[in-house]
C-alpha cells in the first residue's frame, strides 16, 4: 500500500500520506463552517488521492485554526477511496461528530465535526482521482515492481530534484537509508558527499559533538579538533537516521543548524557556514511524538517539507520474488534461485522487511539454509490462514505453539493500537491489561522486528 503523495503548497513541497493501491479515489473538502474567530471561517483543505490533512493550531497543520480550544495537532483526516478516516490525535478537548466524542471514525461526506469551538463541514465533490503509476521497476538502488512502489517513484524523482529537507518513514528494514542515498544520487548534489548519522548508535553525551564537531580540549578525550557530520556533508547530503530518537535537549540546536545553515563546534566560539541538504529517517510515528511533546513541532515542520513513507514488505505484493532474485544475483548466486526456496520466501511474513530478506538470501548462499527456524508463513498478505500455515511447517509442538503465540501478539497489537490511534494507554485499557504489562509485550514484539 502506498503511503505518500506530494502536493504543492506555496513555494514548498509538502506531502500527504496513505494512498490506497489499485483504486480510484473521490475528493473531499474539509471547511470551517463555524468558528469563534472570523479569520478561520471559510478556511478549507482538499483531500484527494490519499491526502492526509492535519487540523490544529500548529503551523505544521494543513488546516491551521486559531481557536484556543483546539490542540496544536487536534485531528487527522485521511482520504481512502470513497470515504475519510478521522483520527483524534489525543486532543485535549476531544473531537465530536453529532455530539458524540470519537477517537476514530469513517466519514462519507455531509458530516459536521466539532473540534474545540470550531465546526468543520465535510463535503464530497464530484471529482474522481486516478493516481498515476510509473512503469519503472526501480528508483536508483531501490527495487520493486509492486503497484505501491511504482506509485512512489514519480514522487521520489520530484523530491530528488527539489533541494528541500525530507523525512522518510517506515518500519525497520524497509530500506530508508537506501532510498535516502538514491535521492542523493539523483539530485544536483550527487557529486558531493553522502554522510549518515545514526542517532541510536552514539552515546547521548557525544551526539552534539558528532553532529557539530568539537575543538581540541573541549572535553575529556578531545585530544584533537574534529569536524562534525554537518561539516563532513558540506556540499552534499546528510542523512540523520532515527531522528525520532534524538534527545529533546539537542533538538533546538539541530533546528538552528538547519534554519541558519551554520554550526558551532563544541568548545568553539566561531559559527561555521555549511551547505547541506537534510534527509531524516525514522521508524517512529513523528506525528504522535509531536503530539506527546517528545519531538519539537517546529523541528518536525522544518524537516517534513518532503515526506515519504515506505511500505512494509508484507504490503508489497509480488516484490518478495523480485527482490529475492535481485539479491541472489547481487550476492553472487549461480543460475536461478531454487523454486522451493522462492516459494518459502513468499510465504514468510518478513517482520524485518527487505533487510531480513536480503540476509535470508545471503544465508542460503552461505550455508544452504533459506530461513531461520523461527520463521513462519506469510499469512495476511497471501490471504492464507496463519494457524494453518504454521501447522503446515510440521514443527515440534513447543516451536509451533510459540510461533502461533507470536503471530497472535503481532496481529492483536496492530489491531488494538490502530483502533485507538496509536495511543498506548487507551490500547492497554481496551485490552484489559495493565499499561506496564502492555508495554512489555509491545517492547518484546518491536524487539523481534528490529
Amino acid at each position: 500500500m502506498l503511503r505518500c503523495v506530494v502536493v504543492q503548497r506555496d513555494d514548498e513541497i509538502s506531502t500527504v500520506m496513505r494512498t490506497p493501491v489499485g483504486a480510484t479515489a473521490r475528493a473531499f473538502v474539509v471547511k470551517v463552517a463555524q468558528s469563534p474567530l472570523s479569520q478561520d471561517i471559510g478556511a478549507s483543505a482538499t483531500l484527494a488521492d490519499g491526502v492526509r490533512v492535519l487540523v490544529g493550531q500548529s503551523p505544521a497543520c494543513d488546516l491551521k485554526l486559531h481557536d484556543p480550544q483546539v490542540s496544536r495537532r487536534h485531528v487527522a483526516l485521511e482520504s481512502a477511496i470513497d470515504r475519510i478516516r478521522l483520527i483524534d490525535l489525543d486532543s485535549t478537548n476531544g473531537t465530536f461528530i453529532n455530539g458524540v466524542r470519537v477517537a476514530i471514525a469513517w466519514l462519507m461526506g455531509g458530516e459536521l465535526v466539532q473540534v474545540g469551538d470550531t465546526v468543520l463541514a465535510i463535503e464530497s465533490t464530484d471529482r474522481v482521482v486516478h493516481p498515476a503509476i510509473s512503469t519503472a521497476t526501480h528508483f536508483g538502488r531501490v527495487t520493486g515492481e509492486s503497484e505501491g512502489m511504482r506509485r512512489i517513484y514519480p514522487m521520489c524523482e520530484r523530491l530528488a530534484a527539489a533541494d528541500i529537507p525530507i523525512v522518510i518513514e517506515g518500519e525497520t528494514g524497509t530500506g530508508k537509508e537506501v532510498l535516502a542515498e538514491a535521492l542523493h544520487e539523483a539530485s544536483a548534489r550527487a557529486s558531493g558527499p553522502f554522510v549518515v548519522f545514526d542517532c541510536t548508535s552514539v552515546p547521548p553525551s557525544l551526539v552534539e559533538s558528532e553532529l557539530f564537531g568539537h575543538e581540541r580540549g573541549a572535553f575529556t578525550g578531545a585530544v584533537a579538533q574534529r569536524k562534525g557530520v554537518f561539516e563532513q556533508a558540506d556540499g552534499g547530503t546528510l542523512l540523520i537516521d532515527e531522528i525520532g530518537d534524538l534527545d529533546p535537549g539537542l533538538q533546538p540546536k539541530l533546528l538552528r543548524a538547519i534554519e541558519r545553515s551554520e554550526v558551532r563546534r563544541v568548545g568553539g566560539d566561531k559559527w561555521l557556514r555549511v551547505n547541506v541538504r537534510i534527509i531524516a529517517a525514522t521508524r517512529r510515528d513523528l506525528d504522535h511524538a509531536v503530539q506527546e511533546g517528545r519531538f519539537r513541532d517546529d523541528l518536525f515542520f522544518r524537516l517534513a517539507v518532503g515526506r515519504i513513507e515506505l511500505p512494509p514488505l508484507r504490503d508489497r505484493r509480488g516484490d518478495v520474488a523480485v527482490l529475492a532474485r535481485h539479491f541472489w544475483q547481487e550476492l553472487g548466486g549461480v543460475g536461478e534461485i531454487p523454486y522451493d526456496t522462492l516459494q518459502r520466501f513468499e510465504r514468510h511474513t518478513w517482520p524485518g522487511n527487505v533487510r531480513e530478506l536480503r540476509n535470508a538470501v545471503a544465508r542460503h548462499l552461505a550455508v544452504g539454509e533459506a530461513l531461520p527456524e523461527t520463521s513462519f508463513p506469510r499469512s495476511v498478505s497471501a490471504g492464507a490462514d496463519a494457524l494453518e500455515g504454521i501447522l503446515a511447517l510440521d514443527l515440534p509442538y513447543p516451536r509451533a505453539r510459540q510461533l502461533a503465540k507470536d503471530e497472535f501478539e503481532r496481529r492483536y497489537l496492530e489491531r488494538v493500537l490502530a483502533a485507538h490511534g496509536g495511543n498506548v494507554a487507551r490500547a492497554a485499557a481496551a485490552s484489559g491489561i495493565a499499561r506496564r504489562y502492555f508495554n512489555i509485550i509491545l517492547a518484546r514484539r518491536r524487539g523481534a522486528t528490529d
